[in-house]
């Protein structure tokens, strides 16, 4: 275990350990505000049962699972516990395969019954065409239903299904949305599945709880329904710092759960912390107590830190930003301010992903995405998980970064974890030396012409990563391939439109975006930052560039007036554009481990400004204007 332990007590954590000693609650919910030191909460809670139920628990060989949302945080609280393998941590997906993976003849079952909705969904569809749907679209779906048909056949041969990248149910392999629809229906449906997989696991924490889909929290619950006092559930998690639209938001606890608060704040020093505080006092209303502190000498004392927000005209944005980081550095006496470099702890958080695609040089892919497409697809896209590109996040790119380093080892570590031809079915009826020759031959090819500033399009990489059988591809990406045009990429927009355009754009674009989804750049978006620190943030709002009317800084700000869904919302007491948008503020503030900064584009400066000042959610003396900058400047 690591010191985290050894941190001292909150009374939340001494209220979860007598909830976890009494062993007659079922369950608890943990409301911990930003910088409450929750993973610290989680750490210590599993080493309390590690030391008062690790030997009977090892005994029956059961495990206490961690669930959390980000492999970043797997990879954390993984550390924290020492490896031990009492524990299970792991990502949501991960946690439900490895419960659900045994019962394959039910999956199978699943499967079946998956296809059979696919089929009937596309033939609804076909039904509802009209004489304008173009010749195109009619041959895909055709081409679709028969596809599922043939995958119902395979599936009868499936010895054993896995889960992988995307789904392939001929080949036996479930996708990412697959394991979630299955794990959850039937943990619902079978009460039997629901009590086997508690058994297995008695313990089960969900960290990141309010971004959690309802389904998932739906099927955990009824596994602790189905166990009552032999199971523990707890969800650990803050409302306000729900940004995604499929998460669960405030968890509503089961009869005889307890809810314990955590308002601590060890992140933020106190200038910040009386802005997030501010701005939570519109939401839940939790107000959040201490805030960093130092050594000095024998004394620790607080950190006073600054929170500033400076309110610009909407012209050149990007020099009123330069404008804005070199007052921040002279304010401050602090160079740092000025620099991009990963040991500088700046962060610059924009509204959406697509400020920074465009100076990161992946623009044209981002709109492809974004372009009246799916929020599945968005989604998938701005978190680099959706399947079209997995081949190159995974495999391309990482490859030819081996190449240029010369290190065959990782090389071969690629090949061996994706490629299809190194796989055990394949291997029996192939010359395992000529597989490896053509491998390196095709990987080298691969690396030569698939650099940062390559113009190879899309799908002439991704063509040649699937003839070498280097990556097993989704097959909703075969179909793709399928549909390419030599022509041009198409001119509509929409999910299938999208991945087209994926396929006609320069691999360069890809580097872009990888730069960007690995968060190798000072830019990150508001929703993306969520659990990080930073000594210095610069948090830029503005409603014009992000293009969407989920948020609204000017509503907010009492600048804009509420629309009418958004007062239909309230009076129905539904979620609103300003609940939506004071999240997403508290979230970005309060990132800020030293330095806050927050620059408001504005139509109209200086009625903003007196809009902000009224508001008090910045003392009137840090809210600065333009003309302060730029005679600063």
């Amino acid at each position: 275990m690591t010191s985290r332990v050894g941190k001292p007590d909150t009374p939340a954590d001494v209220q979860l350990r007598a909830l976890l000693d009494a062993g007659a609650s079922t369950g608890f919910v943990m409301v911990a505000g930003a910088g409450s030191g929750k993973t610290t909460s989680i750490v210590k809670a599993l080493d309390h049962l590690r030391v008062t139920r690790g030997s009977l628990l090892r005994q029956r060989s059961q495990k206490i699972a961690c669930i959390t949302y980000t492999e970043l945080a797997v990879a954390e609280i993984w550390g924290d516990v020492g490896n031990d393998p009492l524990f299970h941590v792991s990502t949501i997906h991960s946690f439900l395969w490895t419960a659900l993976k045994p019962f394959q003849a039910d999956i199978a079952l699943w499967v079946d019954r998956r296809l059979d909705q696919k089929i009937e969904d596309t033939e609804q569809k076909i039904a509802a065409f009209t004489t304008r749907t173009q010749a195109k679209t009619r041959i895909q779906a055709a081409g679709d239903v028969e596809r599922y048909r043939e995958q119902k056949k395979s599936i009868k041969s499936v010895a054993l299904f896995n889960y992988g990248v995307g789904s392939d149910y001929a080949s036996g392999v479930l996708g990412h949305d697959d394991v979630i629809k299955l794990s959850t229906e039937l943990i619902q449906k079978h009460h039997l599945i629901a009590k086997v997989v508690g058994q297995k696991f008695p313990y089960i924490f969900v960290d990141e709880s309010q971004d959690t889909v309802p389904d998932v929290v739906a099927a955990l619950k009824a596994i602790s329904r189905a166990l009552g006092p032999k199971f523990c559930l707890g969800f650990i998690g803050d409302p306000m710092q729900k940004i995604y639209t499929t998460g669960a938001g405030a968890i509503e606890p089961l009869p005889d759960w307890k809810v314990i608060e955590k308002p601590e704040n060890f992140r933020c020093p106190i200038t910040v912390l009386k802005v997030i505080n501010n701005i939570r006092a519109g939401g839940d209303g939790l107000v959040q107590t201490g805030g960093k502190s130092k050594l000095v000498g024998d004394e620790r004392v607080p950190v006073e830190g600054t929170a500033r927000i400076f309110v610009v005209p909407k012209d050149n944005r990007k020099e009123r930003l330069s404008a804005i980081r070199k007052w921040l550095a002279d304010k401050n006496d602090d160079p740092l301010w000025l620099s991009d470099a990963p040991d500088a702890d700046v962060k610059v958080l924009v509204i959406a992903h697509r400020m920074a695609a465009s100076r990161l040089g992946f623009g044209r892919i981002y709109e492809a995405f974004h372009d009246k497409t799916s929020e599945t697809t968005k989604d998938g896209f701005d978190e680099g998980t959706h399947w079209s590109v997995q081949p190159f996040l995974k495999l391309m790119m990482p490859l030819v970064l081996a190449h240029e380093a010369d290190d065959q080892f990782q090389v071969m570590n690629l090949f061996r974890k994706y490629s299809p031809s190194l796989q055990r079915d394949y291997l029996r009826s192939n010359s395992l030396p000529k597989i490896l020759k053509e491998l390196d031959t095709k990987g080298k090819t691969l690396a030569e012409t698939c650099g940062r500033t390559s113009t190879t399009l899309v799908y002439t990489a991704l063509k040649h990563i699937a003839d070498a059988r280097m990556f097993r591809l989704d097959d909703r990406l075969v179909a793709a391939m399928a549909e390419y045009n030599d022509g041009g990429p198409p001119t509509d927009s929409g999910d299938v439109s999208a991945v087209q355009k994926l396929l006609h754009a320069p691999v360069s674009e890809l580097w872009g975006y990888r730069t960007y989804v690995e968060e190798q750049s000072p830019f990150e978006t508001h929703q993306g930052v969520k659990g990080a620190e930073f000594a210095r943030v610069l948090t830029i709002i503005d409603d014009e560039e992000g293009r969407h009317n989920q948020f609204s800084y000017g509503k907010l700000f009492g600048i804009t007036p509420p629309s009418d869904t958004d007062e239909a919302n309230v009076r129905e007491g539904k979620e609103t554009t300003l609940d939506r948008t004071r999240r997403l503020l508290y979230v970005c503030c309060s990132r800020a481990g030293q330095d806050l900064a927050v620059a408001f584009f504005a139509d109209d400066p200086t009625a903003a400004h007196k809009a902000i000042v009224d508001l008090n959610l910045f003392p009137a003396e840090d809210v600065h204007n333009h003309v302060e900058v730029v005679s600063h400047d």
